[in-house]
């Protein structure tokens, strides 16, 4: 349950700022909250199951009814469904990566993550963007079209980066905090330590 609130809190990261008639700039909790996501798909040991499957088929749903509400509805494009699949592969692969790296979470395991959401995006979704896709070509496709494709693109990254990190950093560590904290109350009620 907790899996698909997250999932919630990453569309509505996405919608909310053109609700609000902001510009969030890439700030969203889509690559924190699918890692997050994923972590919590798989069945302990158990590896890819057919409920894993549903679960991400779910999440892939909802994220793909996303992007047709938001080019349809608020940017007011034609919507065509090859310029998403390279996007929609993607948000596939945070999951797994979410199942694989994180089911068993670490600092080291969501720092690796976090940097492997984000960068991944950046990589891709600019290459994308620099090979024209299905819409328009906005860079030359030379070189110092990618460069610039990649360059234009860093404020983005950045933010998504940082995002992505503030979100895996609260939805995992959080939990731990919570427990560390929970463990030295019952020790000190335990050894009638005062709590201050």
């Amino acid at each position: 349950m907790l899996a698909y609130l997250v999932l919630l809190l990453a569309v509505l990261s996405r919608i909310l700022p053109h609700a609000l008639h902001s510009t969030a700039w890439n700030f969203t909790a889509v690559g924190g909250g699918l890692l997050f996501f994923g972590s919590r798909m798989g069945t302990e040991g158990a590896g890819f199951t057919r409920a894993s499957a549903a679960k991400l088929a779910s999440a892939l749903a909802v994220l793909m009814a996303t992007d047709y509400f938001l080019t349809v509805f608020v940017y007011q494009y034609p919507f065509h469904t090859s310029a998403y699949v390279v996007t929609w592969v993607w948000y596939a692969a945070i999951c797994l990566l979410g199942m694989g790296l994180l089911e068993k979470a670490s600092v080291l395991r969501v720092a690796a993550g976090v940097v492997a959401s984000a960068t991944s995006f950046f990589l891709i979704s600019n290459f994308v963007v620099w090979m024209g896709g299905t819409v328009i070509t906005m860079y030359p496709r030379t070189l110092a079209g990618l460069g610039a494709c990649y360059t234009a693109a860093i404020p983005f990254y950045r933010n998504d980066l940082v995002s992505t990190a503030i979100v895996a950093g609260a939805l995992f560590g959080l939990p731990v905090l919570a427990t560390k904290i929970v463990d030295s109350i019952h020790a000190a009620q335990h050894n009638n330590l005062p709590l201050a």
